[in-house]
């Protein structure tokens, strides 16, 4: 992908997270093949079991979804609305983790979408996360709590202990539930896309399935939208898997790229579909 961050002189928390959300998707992150999970009784979901999921695997470890399978000309866009649990002090001092206008657009644009938040960030906008929850265009996954790595390595970003792994996922449920987001979906995005099979162990009983992308978009900190856009329509392929930011302050251009994006891959016979869609035509053709 295109480097995109900027040298800036930071606290070493900050740069980290910078860095995570600048790579995030790089081939060295992390990575294990997609294994299937257990149901359990406290799900994220009351209703999964009419909800696209992957089939179980061995070992209790989260089933992995990173692209659909697919020749129909399908593609999702995801976006992270990140938001650390350290970052409170500089939302209050007017830093925008949010990106309203990026949401207003997918409506204007009528492009389904799937967004993952971080707890932190539907503390943080409250009113935000319920209006996006709500809105039939748009399904809402868990991106943790947070915003911390998930393994002894991600990019810098801070790293949580081993018996902090599943509360933290189960504390971004409760958070994004508490917004009034009404349905989440039992889909989880780990942060910087980092993970291993003690990750996926450790929220396997969650019933949750960790959703990939295929396709970066190389939205953190750039400054210029068509280079975003030219990297998205250079990547996307039938059931692909698009990863963008829904946060101003550290992607201030996405919303300009989304707007060059959709007209050309409609141009090319592309039709934007939520995420699930792509897993429920995973498991039809099982």
């Amino acid at each position: 992908m295109i480097p995109l961050v900027r040298r800036i002189a930071c606290p070493a928390a900050l740069c980290a997270l910078g860095v995570a959300l600048a790579v995030c998707g790089a081939d060295d992150a992390p990575r294990s093949p997609a294994r299937g999970a257990a149901d359990h009784p406290g799900s994220p979901s009351a209703a999964r079991g009419t909800l696209p999921m992957p089939a179980p695997g061995a070992g209790g470890l989260a089933p992995v979804f990173q692209k659909g399978a697919t020749r129909e000309k399908t593609v999702a866009l995801t976006f992270d609305a990140d938001m650390t649990a350290d970052q409170g002090e500089r939302a209050e001092n007017g830093e925008a983790f949010d990106n309203p206008d990026l949401i207003d657009t997918l409506r204007d644009l009528e492009v389904p979408a799937t967004v993952f938040m971080t707890g932190r960030w539907a503390d943080q906008y409250p009113d935000e996360a319920r209006d996006i929850g709500e809105d039939p265009l748009f399904e809402v996954g868990n991106h943790s709590y947070s915003h911390y790595s998930f393994t002894r390595s991600c990019y810098g970003l801070p790293v949580l202990p081993d018996k902090q792994l599943r509360p933290d996922v189960e504390r971004a449920f409760t958070a994004i539930r508490k917004a009034g987001v009404p349905h989440v979906m039992p889909y989880f995005r780990f942060p910087g896309g980092c993970y291993d099979d003690r990750a996926l162990r450790a929220i396997g009983p969650l019933g949750v399935t960790v959703v990939q992308w295929d396709v970066v978009s190389g939205d953190a900190f750039a400054t210029d939208a068509s280079r975003v856009a030219r990297q998205v329509l250079e990547g996307v392929r039938p059931g692909s898997v698009v990863v963008m930011h829904c946060t101003r302050s550290a992607a201030p251009v996405t919303e300009e790229a989304v707007r060059a994006v959709v007209p050309e891959l409609r141009k090319q016979g592309y039709r934007f579909v939520k995420v699930s869609e792509l897993i429920g035509a995973a498991g039809r053709r099982r």
